[in-house]
């Protein structure tokens, strides 16, 4: 292993990296290590999809170990959509069930040899809070109707205080609707890069270290990081998709929630 740097921040080679340094000048190569975000993102879609499959495949009424860890998986999402959001969390549990496995399984892939954690890009952390916005909105103009929807961006006034503060309110409400995910994409996007570049730098002091004898190897510094990386990484899922799972209780009618 190696450490590659792009724009300043070390991180280690994935397997891009290294065929951009095989293949010199190739201008495919150049292209596809340019959008390796999004490359290693449709990687990761590609397998969630393809275990999916296999999993709805393999349901049987004496459930084996794979449907016993897909169903301990669903349950648990299940139980935390319903811990926020009640009687209603099931109907939202597809959406962010979905929003923590992806976003997991990009935080943990950046730990494999060859590949990388997408959400190591504030491209993707962005992507991601945008559809969180989308989505909330979406939920409170369904529920809401566009009237309640109105109401909730006022800061729903019912006294003669309420409509005079509503011009005040309104821009208040509409900028929160947006910081609310993007805060979120931040902390993600900040927490992952943080810990590719401190493995990278252990992987370059490992290499380092052993660089005067010739060793094709390095001393292996970076082991207790990524294993606190596997626990952090876990977190940030975990935060990002609780959150979600509150702002769209917050646009959910009061009896609801």
């Amino acid at each position: 292993m190696e450490a590659a740097h792009s724009n300043s921040t070390p991180e280690v080679a994935n397997i891009l990296t290294l065929l951009k340094g095989f293949f010199e000048g190739s201008s495919g190569i150049e292209s596809l290590h340019h959008w390796e975000n999004p490359f290693f993102s449709g990687l990761i879609i590609i397998g969630l999809a393809l275990f999916a499959k296999r999993a709805a495949k393999e349901r049987a009424l004496i459930p084996g170990k794979l449907q016993n860890f897909v169903e301990f998986c669903l349950e648990s999402l299940d139980d935390l959509a319903h811990g926020v959001l009640g009687h209603y969390g099931r109907h939202y549990t597809p959406f962010l069930g979905t929003l923590f496995i992806y976003i997991f399984v990009m935080n943990m892939s950046g730990l494999v040899p060859g590949l990388k954690s997408p959400s190591s890009s504030i491209n993707t952390t962005v992507g991601l809070a945008v559809i969180v916005f989308l989505y909330v909105q979406y939920t409170g103009i369904k529920r809401l109707g566009i009237a309640g929807y109105i109401d909730h961006l006022l800061g729903r006034p019912r006294d003669i205080v309420g409509f005079l503060f509503i011009p005040l309110m309104l821009p208040l409400h509409i900028v929160e609707e947006f910081m609310k995910p993007l805060s979120l994409s931040l902390r993600l996007f900040g927490n992952i890069l943080g810990e590719d570049a401190l493995i990278a730098a252990f992987v370059t002091l490992g290499i380092v270290a052993l660089s005067s004898i010739g060793s094709p190897v390095g001393i292996p510094f970076q082991v207790p990081f990524m294993l606190l990386a596997i626990i952090t990484g876990t977190v940030q899922s975990l935060v990002f998709t609780l959150l979600s799972t509150v702002y769209i209780a917050l646009m959910l009618p009061h009896e609801e929630h």
